[in-house]
């Protein structure tokens, strides 16, 4: 006897903040959500984990407040040079602290409460054919929907699998990141410049402090070890410097990512439809790309909702979400990348903020450039 092949309105590929929001949200309008994630949660990933609170309006429709888990609320912001020069700000919006591993586990909780369907699970293969896909796992599980979202993050085995442009081209950048238990402010975020790189400060909940930094994988290969290239070289930023020198790790060993890629994305490839870092990612130094991942959810479901209940076609809905997410994040996104052009370059970085010195009324305005306002 055939085994019927198990059929959703949606299937999510990727259970990060975007797979995770875009399902609760569907979830709260009765439609049947498969999310199919690769690792178990909870799980720590490499992320900057400041939040702004541009998202928190949309957090609370998915009946979700991020302080009941220990969320830390931020106001302020500091920013240091290579050569260790300090500049402060308050935060035009705020924002919030939260880990990863909180965050995402407790959506997770959120999302099965809601109704939704996760698997286990890795997605090897995608097939789009009259008006129908069919999504092919690794344990050999066969299932087919009416939409596909790909959330799988910054890159996957399936971006090489739909040959997407930006996997063809070697990414130079290498993430880092540790929790440890220190002094430091709980209204914080800090970016501290280091030769060819930078690092976030801030609190998360448990009163711990998550330090991550994003690097020139080349600069950093030149070294034996991770704590080999802190001490020769983030440990140059005395901020930094005293900021490892007085903590203690609370983890046996930091997490790294490598090949990170900030080139454009296509949104919608075959007809699947890309969220979060599938979507698009901005750079780190922006402080941003959490907030972001959100909200693509935002943008994508309700579209999802009206095409699914016959309001929009399959054309409408990805000309709709493409031109909504331009509106949103296109403009942050070229002024992430011109950012952190100009921060790569030692001697531009501190020319310029020097200026900000001299007239600090200019910092707060490039945060807003690289930041949204709740999506109405």
């Amino acid at each position: 006897m055939k085994t019927k092949t198990p059929n959703f309105d949606v299937i999510i590929i990727g259970g990060g903040l975007a797979g995770l929001c875009n399902a609760i949200h569907l979830s709260k309008f009765g439609k049947k959500v498969l999310l199919v994630e690769k690792n178990s949660y909870p799980k720590h990933k490499v992320c900057g984990e400041y939040i702004s609170n541009e998202v928190i309006p949309y957090l609370k429709y998915l009946d979700f407040n991020p302080f009941d888990f220990g969320a830390v609320q931020i106001k302020n912001f500091q920013l240091s040079t290579t050569n260790s020069k300090l500049f402060s700000s308050k935060l035009p919006l705020g924002g919030f602290g939260i880990s990863r591993h909180t965050l995402d586990y407790q959506l997770s909780k959120k999302a099965i409460a809601n109704g939704v369907a996760i698997l286990k699970d890795a997605v090897i293969n995608i097939n789009f054919k009259i008006d129908v896909f069919t999504i092919i796992t690794k344990q050999n599980k066969v299932f087919t929907s009416k939409i596909a979202i790909g959330s799988f993050g910054k890159r996957s085995t399936l971006d090489v699998e739909l040959n997407r442009k930006f996997i063809k081209k070697k990414s130079p950048y290498l993430g880092v990141k540790i929790h440890v238990k220190g002094t430091f402010p709980k209204d914080l975020v800090a970016l501290h410049n280091f030769k060819g790189g930078y690092c976030g400060v801030s609190k998360v909940e448990n009163d711990a402090i998550n330090l991550c930094y994003i690097t020139n994988y080349l600069s950093f290969k030149k070294y034996k070890s991770i704590e080999d290239f802190q001490k020769s070289i983030v440990f140059k930023n005395k901020f930094l410097n005293e900021i490892f020198k007085n903590s203690k790790p609370i983890w046996d060993k930091p997490l790294s990512i490598s090949q990170i890629s900030f080139d454009t994305k296509e949104l919608v490839n075959n007809h699947i439809i890309f969220s979060g870092d599938a979507a698009g990612m901005i750079h780190p130094l922006c402080g941003n790309g959490m907030s972001m991942a959100i909200q693509s959810a935002q943008i994508v479901a309700p579209l999802i909702i009206d095409f699914l209940e016959k309001k929009i076609d399959r054309n409408q809905l990805e000309k709709s979400y493409i031109s909504k997410w331009n509106k949103q994040f296109k403009w942050r996104l070229k002024v992430g990348h011109f950012i952190a052009a100009l921060f790569r370059k030692d001697w531009i970085s501190n020319l310029l903020l020097n200026v900000v010195q001299k007239l600090p009324f200019l910092l707060p305005i490039v945060i807003k450039q690289t930041h949204g306002k709740p999506i109405d």
